[in-house]
């Protein structure tokens, strides 16, 4: 399943003459964003709290956990009561609503609501019907703000603030909606969100998001050392990236010194001992997304580097008030 991926991106993102045929199925599914985009702006229903969705338009990976959490913790810091709700994906439960935890099984519930709530602590609640999870989450906590990691295109779901999140570096492919292309709807949603924020490369008309390694952490002990402490010790590692562009995580890893073998899973790939038992000995380092399914099995030579979102100043609190209605003012 992974090379058929692996493939098909090639193809969206590199192009190729055998997408052309599916340029009629594109042509509906661009349609048909439109048209549920224009009804949902006509109803403009409003939410019972205020609620940030936190997106993307193409399929796979962008960065936005990493900016939900950035989020969660600068709304904490201005003495917000938040909860997170989202689908869950790649988790195996069929039991909704989820209450996720820290303690909770990444396998069953998804790996990055259980990144979230180890991060941040915050509540967060899973349920394909994102109006449901909004809703149980406002009954069970009481926030002031709900922020949904990914739920862009589910238009049950109201919003008072919508936010995209792009690859800079891969961008948006050929520029064609599924399944000629990867995007989930047309190009020209970007002008209508609040604001559009960029990883790993510039984007006309978006805000710069960085993301700064700490240090590294062993799953077996928890013990961490500085990227320099960890370069000095491992100088050689394998290098395990499931998540939606795993380049990033290995020009990171190259950018800190490392030499790596890089070793590429799917996106939310359940994981089992024997993916990672290379016979040589050396260092496994994983990015945090991998490391929650990875922790339960963990051997002591496995490692993981947790990174931050790093935006210009003042940004987060930029999206937070224009989700509270509130124009610079502190709530």
């Amino acid at each position: 399943m992974g090379a058929l991926s692996e493939w098909i991106q090639q193809g969206w993102y590199k192009g190729s003459p055998w997408l052309v045929p599916l340029r009629p199925l594109s042509a509906l599914v661009s349609f048909e964003a439109r048209r549920r985009l224009q009804q949902f702006r006509k109803q403009r229903p409003s939410p019972p709290v205020p609620v940030l969705v936190v997106g993307n338009i193409t399929v796979g990976g962008t960065g936005k956990t990493p900016l939900v959490i950035a989020l969660v913790e600068a709304a904490r810091s201005r003495g917000l009561k938040v909860a997170v709700v989202s689908r869950g994906f790649g988790g195996k439960t069929e039991q909704y609503p989820q209450h996720v935890s820290a303690s909770s099984d990444a396998l069953e519930v998804g790996d990055e609501p259980v990144l979230i709530a180890r991060r941040t602590g915050a509540p967060v609640v899973l349920d394909p019907d994102r109006r449901n999870a909004l809703d149980v989450a406002i009954r069970e906590y009481a926030p002031d703000l709900v922020i949904s990691d990914d739920g862009l295109q589910h238009y049950a779901l109201p919003r008072s603030a919508e936010v995209v999140v792009v690859d800079g570096q891969r961008g948006l492919g050929n520029g064609r909606c599924l399944p000629e292309g990867p995007l989930r709807e047309p190009a020209t949603r970007l002008k209508e969100v609040d604001f559009v924020i960029s990883t790993g490369g510039g984007w006309t008309g978006a805000y710069p998001m960085i993301m700064r390694p700490s240090g590294m952490t062993c799953l077996a002990d928890d013990r961490t050392l500085s990227p320099d402490d960890f370069l000095r010790q491992h100088p050689q590692v394998h290098a395990v990236a499931g998540i939606g562009n795993p380049k990033r995580f290995f020009n990171l890893l190259s950018i800190l010194g490392l030499s790596t073998t890089p070793h590429v899973f799917p996106d939310h790939h359940a994981y089992q001992p024997a993916d990672l038992a290379f016979a040589d000995g050396l260092p496994v380092l994983m990015t945090e997304k991998d490391a929650v399914k990875c922790a339960p099995f963990a051997e002591p030579h496995w490692w993981f580097l947790p990174v931050t979102a790093s935006l210009p100043d003042g940004l987060l609190d930029q999206m937070i008030d224009r989700a509270l209605g509130v124009n610079g003012q502190e709530s």
